[in-house]
């Protein structure tokens, strides 16, 4: 299906990103023409490169337990038409131990509290799908019954990242919410007349083959430049930087055994001893995930193995498949930037969803 045009905005909209991280939310939100005025994290290395890449977004480290409503506005200092944002999602994982009992879960109450006592003219949520399970559910239920009187609610919904275009599967889970007085109900039709082909692995990264190394500095970010000639695939063309320079390609060196072993695998089969998958040119990336910082044991998630290259892919090969484009920044080092990604809405997604809403917010 052919790519929207979004409408021009009657007045600008203004939003609030709870839970930023390195902004894949943020950039969808940015792409279908709304002003993010601020965004807020408590983790200083995930939104590390946030205040580069959205320069006009007053970022706040804070822990949102503490903020209230009122706070907001006064950041902002204009009236405040949507709030976003991913609250912490790992005690409501598939992969991880869903405890009842992680004070992150209680973050959720926490985004709708807020929605509550700035009452902007929509939100959006996102979450995991383990949030719909019954050992979740109540306490989702329990923070929707905060705002559904005063919006129309559709959700839980699940929506994969591959039917908006994107190059991964990421399947997530969206409640989204409309003041009933200032904006008409969003509908999943509304959502589903967004949907495009997924773009495949090819079409997302082949046209970074055999780039070029500009610098790569001891302490900071690599900086490599497409050399490849030859029309780039649309999904691509769309997300290079003018002058096809692009950061985060450094390759992991794997030792010889192990590249051995990637190299003998058919694309599209798991490797035995490590689990990675290896990518298919014409199929899509399966989800990305995160891994854990420090205080929780470094733990680093298996990375898919590139298609031909006997080795897993780099950080800018993930952040095409996610959607991002070339221009943005993560962190100087692989394991920090991983995290990044894997816990990031896709913009692709993102953008698709903003652009539903702002369609709605026009009719």
């Amino acid at each position: 299906m052919a790519a929207h045009t979004l409408p021009a905005p009657l007045s600008p909209m203004n939003l609030v990103d709870l839970f930023c991280g390195c902004g894949g939310f943020s950039l969808g939100a940015h792409q279908a023409g709304f002003d993010v005025k601020a965004a807020f994290d408590l983790d200083p290395i995930l939104t590390s490169s946030y205040r580069t890449n959205f320069p006009k977004t007053d970022l706040q480290l804070r822990d949102v337990r503490g903020l209230s409503g009122g706070e907001i506005k006064d950041i902002v200092g204009v009236p405040v038409d949507g709030v976003f944002g991913g609250p912490p999602c790992q005690g409501f994982s598939d992969i991880g131990k869903r405890d009842v009992n992680d004070p992150r879960r209680e973050l959720l109450l926490d985004f709708f509290r807020i929605v509550d006592e700035l009452r902007p003219r929509f939100f959006i949520m996102e979450n995991v799908r383990g949030l719909s399970y019954k050992d979740a559910r109540a306490l989702l239920d329990r923070g929707i019954s905060q705002v559904s009187s005063r919006y129309s609610i559709l959700g839980p919904v699940l929506l994969d990242a591959a039917n908006f275009g994107a190059a991964t599967s990421r399947t997530r889970l969206f409640i989204i919410g409309t003041d009933r007085k200032r904006c008409p109900p969003i509908s999943m039709e509304d959502l589903l007349a967004w949907q495009r082909r997924p773009a495949t692995v090819k079409s997302a990264i082949s046209d970074l083959a055999n780039a070029t190394l500009v610098e790569d500095p001891a302490a900071g970010f690599d900086v490599w430049r497409i050399v490849k000639r030859g029309r780039p695939s649309e999904y691509a063309s769309a997300l290079r930087s003018a002058d096809g320079s692009f950061t985060g390609n450094r390759r992991t060196v794997h030792q010889a055994t192990t590249e051995a072993r990637f190299a003998s695998l058919k694309q599209g089969t798991h490797d035995p001893v490590g689990r990675h998958y290896k990518l298919k040119w014409d199929g899509l990336c399966p989800t990305l995930r995160a891994g854990t910082g420090s205080d929780r044991g470094s733990y680093q998630s298996v990375r898919p193995l590139h298609p031909e290259e006997p080795r897993v892919i780099t950080v800018r090969e993930a952040a095409r498949l996610q959607g991002f484009p070339d221009s943005h920044l993560f962190h100087p080092t692989i394991w920090h930037s991983f995290r990044m990604i894997g816990n990031s809405v896709s913009p692709i997604m993102s953008k698709a969803i903003f652009g539903a809403v702002r369609e709605r917010l026009l009719a």
